[in-house]
Protein backbone atom coordinates (compact mmCIF):
# COMPACT_ATOMS: atom_id res chain seq x y z
CA UNK A 1 0.00 0.00 0.00
CA UNK A 2 1.33 3.41 -0.84
CA UNK A 3 0.75 7.02 0.09
CA UNK A 4 -0.96 9.04 -2.59
CA UNK A 5 -0.31 12.70 -3.38
CA UNK A 6 -2.98 14.71 -5.15
CA UNK A 7 -1.97 17.00 -7.98
CA UNK A 8 -2.78 20.09 -5.85
CA UNK A 9 -0.75 18.76 -2.91
CA UNK A 10 2.18 17.98 -5.21
CA UNK A 11 2.13 21.54 -6.53
CA UNK A 12 2.26 22.92 -2.96
CA UNK A 13 5.07 20.54 -2.01
CA UNK A 14 7.13 21.66 -5.01
CA UNK A 15 6.50 25.33 -4.16
CA UNK A 16 7.47 24.74 -0.53
CA UNK A 17 10.68 23.00 -1.52
CA UNK A 18 11.57 25.87 -3.85
CA UNK A 19 10.92 28.33 -1.02
CA UNK A 20 13.17 26.25 1.29
CA UNK A 21 15.81 26.19 -1.48
CA UNK A 22 15.72 22.37 -1.58
CA UNK A 23 14.05 21.63 -4.94
CA UNK A 24 15.32 18.02 -4.99
CA UNK A 25 14.03 17.24 -1.48
CA UNK A 26 10.65 16.14 -0.25
CA UNK A 27 7.98 16.55 2.37
CA UNK A 28 8.47 14.39 5.46
CA UNK A 29 5.20 12.96 6.78
CA UNK A 30 5.09 11.43 10.20
CA UNK A 31 2.93 10.61 13.17
CA UNK A 32 3.50 11.38 16.85
CA UNK A 33 1.45 11.00 19.99
CA UNK A 34 -0.69 13.93 21.07
CA UNK A 35 -3.56 16.04 19.88
CA UNK A 36 -7.19 15.76 20.82
CA UNK A 37 -7.62 12.34 19.17
CA UNK A 38 -4.37 10.68 20.29
CA UNK A 39 -2.08 10.94 17.24
CA UNK A 40 -0.93 13.99 15.28
CA UNK A 41 0.28 14.27 11.72
CA UNK A 42 3.63 16.04 11.42
CA UNK A 43 5.13 17.55 8.28
CA UNK A 44 8.48 19.12 7.46
CA UNK A 45 10.35 19.91 4.26
CA UNK A 46 13.67 18.06 4.04
CA UNK A 47 16.55 18.15 1.58
CA UNK A 48 16.94 14.36 1.41
CA UNK A 49 15.59 11.08 2.69
CA UNK A 50 16.88 9.35 5.81
CA UNK A 51 18.12 5.75 5.93
CA UNK A 52 15.16 3.36 6.07
CA UNK A 53 12.60 5.87 4.75
CA UNK A 54 9.89 4.85 2.35
CA UNK A 55 9.67 7.27 -0.58
CA UNK A 56 6.49 8.04 -2.50
CA UNK A 57 6.43 10.24 -5.59
CA UNK A 58 3.57 11.55 -7.70
CA UNK A 59 3.27 14.58 -9.98
CA UNK A 60 6.95 15.40 -9.43
CA UNK A 61 6.69 15.68 -5.62
CA UNK A 62 8.31 13.34 -3.10
CA UNK A 63 7.09 12.30 0.34
CA UNK A 64 9.45 10.69 2.89
CA UNK A 65 7.98 8.47 5.64
CA UNK A 66 9.83 6.63 8.41
CA UNK A 67 8.84 2.99 8.93
CA UNK A 68 7.10 3.55 12.29
CA UNK A 69 4.90 6.33 10.91
CA UNK A 70 4.17 4.27 7.80
CA UNK A 71 2.24 1.78 9.95
CA UNK A 72 -0.34 4.55 10.56
CA UNK A 73 -0.13 6.20 7.14
CA UNK A 74 -0.56 3.23 4.75
CA UNK A 75 -3.11 4.17 2.12
CA UNK A 76 -3.29 7.86 3.07
CA UNK A 77 -4.07 10.43 0.39
CA UNK A 78 -2.43 13.81 0.94
CA UNK A 79 -4.45 16.62 -0.59
CA UNK A 80 -4.43 20.42 -0.59
CA UNK A 81 -7.58 22.42 -0.01
CA UNK A 82 -8.06 26.13 -0.14
CA UNK A 83 -11.29 27.70 0.98
CA UNK A 84 -12.22 31.24 1.92
CA UNK A 85 -10.90 31.23 5.49
CA UNK A 86 -8.58 28.21 5.50
CA UNK A 87 -5.91 26.71 3.31
CA UNK A 88 -3.63 23.72 3.86
CA UNK A 89 -2.84 20.05 3.50
CA UNK A 90 -5.57 17.56 4.31
CA UNK A 91 -5.31 13.84 5.03
CA UNK A 92 -7.69 11.16 3.86
CA UNK A 93 -6.68 8.29 6.12
CA UNK A 94 -8.51 4.97 5.72
CA UNK A 95 -6.84 3.74 8.94
CA UNK A 96 -8.35 6.44 11.16
CA UNK A 97 -11.27 5.34 13.29
CA UNK A 98 -11.88 8.92 14.44
CA UNK A 99 -10.50 12.36 13.57
CA UNK A 100 -10.79 15.72 15.26
CA UNK A 101 -12.47 18.70 13.61
CA UNK A 102 -9.17 20.29 12.56
CA UNK A 103 -8.17 17.15 10.63
CA UNK A 104 -4.64 17.04 12.05
CA UNK A 105 -5.33 14.58 14.85
CA UNK A 106 -6.69 11.03 14.64
CA UNK A 107 -7.03 7.71 16.41
CA UNK A 108 -6.70 4.17 15.08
Amino acid sequence: MSIHISEKAAERIRKGLEHENTPDGGLRLGVRGGGCSGLNYVMKFEAEKRPGDKIFEEYGAKVFVDLKSYLYLKGVTLDWQGVLMQEGFTFINPNAAKTCSCGLSFTI
